[in-house]
């Protein structure tokens, strides 16, 4: 495929995106939409779109990728997912409805106090544009390989046009235009995976049926009891999977938002549980997609491993359906993830670090919102084009987790102690906490790995946590006999 009908491809999409965002946007732009689409968005078109900004181009293209030297060990997380989407549907959601939360980190004001509620805010912005652009730089590679090299357009042209058209889109009306291109987006993705399997399937002349196939690989194998210092060890995947779930969804504003956007807790209920039936399904497909992808190149003695997998066998060896459909799958990737990305970074910033609906007064926060909305953008461009000197071999999926594990981990332990305990801690010495807990567990992770040969891997999440948890404890109150008001379902 010419790179030009590439060009011509990314354009159509982004006319059709354009249409989307006019029909769901109101004439008059107010924060209320934009932040929580004034509460009417269904949940079952919640729950679709969640799957696509779930997946990104990082499951799109690295799980796959991943395949031939982890196997099915990644399903071991997954698994994990499933018991941390049950801690968000019924602690997390109904406490963020309960309360009538724009930003789910006003919680912790509440909770701890300004502090608290700074840091918290703070570290879900930091971990979301490194995230975003983990994602982001994943699929501008790839396009720039596929085609814009060849139209001699620069790496930093390409990855700027990529931002602009997710600005264009989303400036306007934000989350309630998010809800649904996200929407048709899932749909894209998962046509490309179809259309690729069947074809896998057909080119390799497999017999027998295709569960069967993948099963008797030797790529298939999922669980992993034989070593606990190995980071694909069972235990160590299916509860960093968990609180990873809790975490990047349940505790990450870019999720929650649209979660938040639905007419009732109920509502928002549903959603969560259907979303967590059919991700969890998606993602076994785009393993199932690895094993065939890796035996396919095995086959044909094709050199290509990790990201470069799929986007090599989809553009040289299956086809110009497969790689169109991979083309729209991978651009509606990128999308997926980054629109919802840079609305949630400008609601978080904008409520929980400038607070424009307390300091401002009503006619002035729509015009602070869209210079915040454009900061992000510019922000967003400037570390994926770092990311292309920093990043250099291993899949993007592992960075992306072992980063989660630093930045989110703050977040878990404050939440956990904020919600399991009624004790009081000192507001002011939270931001130090939060500081020195990753550091803390850095240090810890190489040192045992260095000394006992154990790999803590995305398991450092948990340590991180737990660190933290540690450091508010040490720090409570317990002379003054202050206790907090649980919010929880069922505590006093």
């Amino acid at each position: 495929m010419k790179p030009t009908y590439i060009l011509l491809i990314l354009a159509l999409y982004f006319i059709v995106l354009m249409v989307i965002s006019l029909i769901t946007s109101d004439k008059e732009e107010d924060n209320e939409n934009f932040f929580k689409a004034k509460r009417q968005s269904p949940w079952f078109v919640v729950a679709f779109g969640m799957i696509g900004a779930s997946l990104s181009g990082v499951t799109f293209i690295s799980v796959p990728g991943w395949v031939e030297a982890s196997q099915f060990s990644y399903m071991q997380v997954v698994l994990g997912y499933l018991l941390g989407y049950v801690i968000i549907g019924t602690i997390l959601l109904p406490l963020y409805y309960r309360l009538n939360l724009t930003s789910i980190y006003t919680y912790l004001e509440q909770r701890f106090g300004k502090y608290s509620y700074k840091t918290g805010a703070s570290f879900f912005i930091l971990s979301r544009v490194v995230g975003s652009s983990f994602r982001l730089f994943l699929v501008a590679n790839v396009l720039q390989t596929l085609a814009f090299d060849a139209m001699g357009i620069p790496y930093w042209l390409t990855v700027t046009i990529t931002i602009i058209l997710i600005w264009l889109y989303t400036f306007k009306s934000g989350i309630k235009t998010v809800v649904w291109t996200d929407t048709l987006q899932t749909l894209f993705m998962l046509i490309a995976l179809g259309v690729t399997v069947v074809t896998l399937y057909n080119e390799m002349n497999i017999t027998q049926g295709i569960v069967a196939y993948i099963s008797d690989s030797s790529l298939s194998k999922t669980f992993f009891f034989d070593d606990i210092n190995s980071v694909d060890y069972f235990w160590k995947q299916f509860l960093s999977g968990a609180f990873i779930a809790v975490v990047m969804t349940g505790l990450d504003q870019d999720m929650m938002q649209k979660n938040l956007s639905c007419r009732t807790l109920k509502d928002s209920q549903k959603n969560m549980f259907w979303f967590t039936i059919i991700l969890t399904v998606v993602n076994l497909a785009f393993m199932c997609l690895g094993v065939l992808l890796t035996l396919y190149a095995r086959q044909h003695g094709i050199d290509a491993h990790k990201d470069e997998l799929f986007p090599i066998l989809a553009k040289n060896y299956l086809g110009p359906i497969v790689f169109l459909s991979f083309i729209i799958g991978l651009i509606a990737a990128a999308y997926s993830s980054a629109d919802s990305a840079l609305t949630s970074l400008t609601t978080s910033f904008s409520v929980d670090i400038l607070e424009i609906d307390k300091k401002h007064p009503t006619q002035d926060q729509v015009r602070i919102r869209k210079r915040v909305h454009i900061l992000f953008s510019l922000l967003l461009i400037f570390v994926i084009i770092s990311f292309k000197y920093l990043i250099k071999d291993e899949s993007v999926i592992a960075k992306l987790f072992v980063f989660t594990g630093y930045t989110y981990g703050p977040l878990l332990g404050m939440y956990s102690f904020g919600l399991f305990t009624s004790l009081m801690t000192k507001d002011k010495l939270i931001p130090y906490i939060a500081v020195c807990s990753p550091v803390l567990a850095y240090f810890i992770s190489l040192y045992t790995n260095r000394w006992f040969g154990f790999d803590f891997g995305f398991f450092v999440l948990i340590l991180n946590g737990t660190l933290t948890f540690l450091g508010l404890l040490i720090f409570s109150d317990f002379k003054s006999g202050k206790k907090y008001e649980s919010v929880l379902p069922g505590r006093k």
